[in-house]
């Protein structure tokens, strides 16, 4: 460690990053890992933010709108079909729905008050946790993936945090069992739901009862957006009071807030991507269920977390390992989660096209076919 580094504050120096899913450069990959919108945005987007840099970028010399106020009252228009009433002062924009978990993590988390946390969840949440040198406290799944509703409504944590659905599993909670938590926790309860516009139900209605209930949400996913790094948060104007105090001034840049505007104004697209990425979702999980014979969740998100199968029957995390290393061979890109026990056997994958769906199905045939290796 050089004498530079080693004026880091101890937690820092301890800290593991955030290991985020491989973002290949050179051709020839099917990438199915990060959970990307495997359409493109409305071309109302490119279309606003070419507006919006104008023809000679004179617009980048000033900055951002510092609240994103527009989009915050388009955001609340969006979400007024769940819940009437919402308006601008129940919204917060962030860099991305990660700026948002950072705000809030900074805003109710120290060593003295916990954050929650599921596992397997949401491996950035430990992360922004022990950045903020915090503490966690956990409520652990087992396989059924059912949600310990009294274990979390029993948490000391000062705010608790849910992906619903949940992330890696695709597995989505019950408005009525998230209302049986909120009607114990006393402590900020977020709904991060990155995954919602792809699954039956969302937990907008439950804020007009709920004042410690906080909606996280992003554009990266179903509004195919996850270059431009826009999310926001849903909540009581007092608490959206709180973000406000602690982000920064000018946290969500010029040309993301035109495009998001353009994006959440485009109903009827984005309605449509979902419903193909929903359809090719649906027909690979009879594939891995049906065809293949292997346990898979109920997925209403973007992607599905199945147990491979080898050719002798076996399950493990040495198979599951041995699947995802072929797959790299081959080119195609996928998650593996190998550091929990109810992961470890498993293997995420993201919906892309039919066409690259059938590459994932064709290359996993051939895994299945390959003699075994070695010992």
């Amino acid at each position: 460690m050089s004498a530079s580094t080693s004026l880091a504050l101890p937690h820092i120096a301890k800290l593991h990053a955030y290991t985020p899913g491989l973002q290949p450069t050179e051709p020839g990959w099917t990438k199915l890992n990060t959970n990307e919108c495997p359409y493109p945005p409305s071309p109302r987007v490119a279309e606003a933010v070419i507006r919006e840099l104008g023809a000679d970028g004179a617009a980048l010399r000033l900055y951002p709108n510092p609240k994103s106020s527009p989009l915050r009252a388009a955001v609340a228009k969006l979400h007024a079909r769940d819940l009437p009433g919402l308006t601008e002062e129940n919204v917060c924009i962030g860099n991305g729905s990660d700026d948002i978990l950072n705000l809030l993590i900074r805003a109710f988390c120290t060593q003295e008050a916990a954050a929650g946390l599921t596992l397997p969840s949401y491996s950035l949440y430990p992360v922004l946790v022990e950045i903020q040198d915090g503490r966690t406290a956990v409520v652990e799944f087992d396989r059924s993936m059912r949600l310990p509703v009294e274990r979390i409504a029993a948490s000391p944590a000062r705010a608790f945090f849910l992906t619903s659905p949940n992330a890696p599993t695709g597995v989505a909670f019950a408005n009525a069992d998230l209302e049986r938590v909120l009607a114990s926790y006393r402590g900020l309860f977020v709904v991060d739901e990155a995954y919602a516009p792809f699954a039956t139900e969302n937990a907008v209605p439950l804020l007009a009862r709920f004042p410690n209930l906080v909606i996280v949400r992003t554009l990266s996913k179903a509004h195919a957006l996850a270059g431009i790094r826009v999310g926001y948060a849903l909540a009581h104007p007092d608490l959206i009071g709180v973000l406000d105090r602690v982000r920064d001034s000018y946290n969500v840049n010029r040309l993301s807030q035109a495009a998001a505007l353009a994006a959440i104004g485009d109903p009827a697209y984005y309605d449509g991507v979902v419903a193909k990425v929903k359809a090719t979702r649906d027909a690979a999980l009879v594939d891995l269920t049906q065809r293949r014979g292997w346990f898979t969740y109920p997925s209403q998100a973007n992607f599905v977390f199945t147990e491979p199968r080898n050719a002798r029957g076996e399950t493990g995390p040495a198979v599951a390992k041995s699947a995802y290393d072929f797959l790299f061979r081959h080119q195609v890109l996928i998650r593996y989660f190998p550091s929990h026990a109810l992961t470890a056997s498993f293997l995420r994958l993201s919906v892309g096209t039919d066409a690259e769906m059938r590459v994932l199905s064709e290359t996993l045939d051939a895994w299945q076919q390959a003699p075994a290796p070695a010992p």
